[in-house]
């Protein structure tokens, strides 16, 4: 199906079933404890003969301090690196034999590790993942060829991509208060520097069964889940982890600026609103505005970016707006542009241009209709992603683990449905002011006669 009438289908299909979808029973979802403090949730999907294993641990490069970032991500690496029963690699062979998929990924907020694969498998995954939280092996060797690893991966996904090295430099402005200005991966001085101590220490630190939520979601029961959890699980021993405070942000930081001069041909702008989440703001209606207002501003041909920037006055060439509604912390607003150099359009007028449709939302609500299809579309991606036993699994963890509660998924459509054309101007006051502004201006490199 051509991508135009896909979006159309999505469109209808939000429209027509909305109703059906809140008002449906909602898909059978248990919650229990082991005695050692592991949370396990189960959503049932009985389409297919398939299951997903999630296991998700509250830590990630927001709790890290400065001297020592990266390590939540190092270790994320190391935990394929060999445990009690398995030497290094042996567990990924495993399930590749049985044709599972498995992956891990790093954070701010979380560290979690996956497999995909026949229901009838679900042991073999507890096991794996039950041995590595249990006894995981930390060899010096290993660590040291690991790093070398992680460092080039960041050589090639940030140093020496110049649209993420912006991204990164400009974050660690945006955020001055809190732990969201530490790059995932870690600051390439601190990866020179780790030692095979520190990951010890952190692992010993984080990884414990009351620290972590386990997620499984597909064509299984709670019975049964709860008969291997308590089994390959339940034997594990609850530890002590240190607190973890909310990374919360100043509330009005002052305006920042940043010019960056990097190895890129065109220029571009990125502007930051420091803004609540939904785990920070005792309003939740704000922040469902805020989703609505980065699709409203981009989402799709018709949004107002494309449309007015783009396409009517020529000033830009692509403009994007994006805003992460489920930090464990406070957020960012986020926008960012290219400027229309073969019309001879300035970074000064993309940001005054940006500014002016921001100033449009304080000014004026959006009409009825505009935000019937803003929101239409934005509910839509949501039912598409939904189908997804992994996704689903994924949205679960992930609101569990910043400290929400997985009920947000089922609740989150009525939600988006409560917002008013005013709900969308009062976010728009409340957030988009100069005192919350982050500005970088990125160029291309002076060269030597300059």
């Amino acid at each position: 199906m051509p991508p135009m009438l896909r979006r159309a289908a999505a469109l209808l299909f939000a429209v027509l079933y909305l109703p059906l979808v809140t008002a449906a029973d909602i898909q059978p979802t248990h919650e229990f404890f082991l005695d050692n403090g592991l949370k396990v949730i189960v959503r049932e999907d009985h389409r297919a003969p398939v299951v997903v294993s999630q296991l998700w641990y509250k830590v990630g490069s927001s709790y890290e301090t400065p001297g020592q970032t990266g390590l939540s991500h190092a270790l994320e690496h190391m935990m394929f690196k060999g445990s009690r029963k398995l030497g290094a690699g042996e567990a990924s062979r495993i399930l590749r034999e049985l044709g599972a998929e498995e992956n891990a990924f790093t954070s701010d907020d979380y560290t979690a590790y996956y497999q995909v694969l026949a229901r009838d498998r679900l042991a073999v995954a507890f096991e794996l993942e039950a041995d590595r939280l249990a006894s995981l092996k930390l060899p010096a060797d290993e660590f040291a060829r690991e790093i070398e690893v992680i460092k080039e991966e960041r050589r090639l996904r940030t140093d020496d991509k110049p649209s993420s090295l912006a991204y990164e430099r400009f974050k660690a402005m945006a955020y001055p208060a809190s732990g969201y200005h530490t790059p995932t991966i870690g600051w390439m001085d601190d990866l020179d520097r780790m030692t095979i101590e520190e990951l010890r220490a952190w692992y010993q630190a984080w990884y414990a069964p009351n620290n972590a939520t386990l997620v499984v979601v597909g064509d299984v029961t709670a019975e049964e889940v709860r008969s291997l959890a308590e089994h390959y699980f339940g034997p594990i021993e609850k530890r002590a982890v240190p607190s973890a405070k909310r990374p919360l942000e100043l509330d009005e930081p002052g305006e920042r600026r940043l010019t960056l001069h990097l190895n890129t041909q065109v220029p571009s702008l990125m502007m930051a609103f420091n803004t609540a989440s939904l785990a920070t703001e005792t309003d939740p209606r704000q922040i469902h505005a805020l989703r609505l207002i980065a699709a409203l501003l981009d989402g799709g041909y018709s949004a107002r970016l494309p449309q007015q920037l783009e396409r009517g006055e020529e000033l830009v060439t692509s403009a994007a707006a994006w805003y992460n509604a489920y930090a464990r912390g406070d957020s960012l607003f986020v926008l960012s542009a290219a400027p229309n150099m073969q019309k001879g359009r300035t970074l000064e007028e993309v940001e005054a241009g940006l500014w002016g449709q921001l100033e449009q939302l304080k000014q004026t609500a959006p009409a009825a209709e505009e935000l019937e299809r803003v929101r239409a579309q934005v509910i839509a991606g949501l039912v598409y992603e939904r189908d997804s036993i992994t996704q689903q699994a994924t949205t679960i963890g992930m609101l569990e683990t910043v400290g929400l509660s997985w009920r947000l998924m089922d609740e989150e459509l009525a939600a988006l449905e409560a917002v008013t054309p005013e709900d969308i101007q009062q976010a728009a006051r409340t957030y988009f002011t100069r005192s919350r502004l982050s500005v970088a201006h990125v160029l291309p490199e002076e060269s030597g006669d300059e």
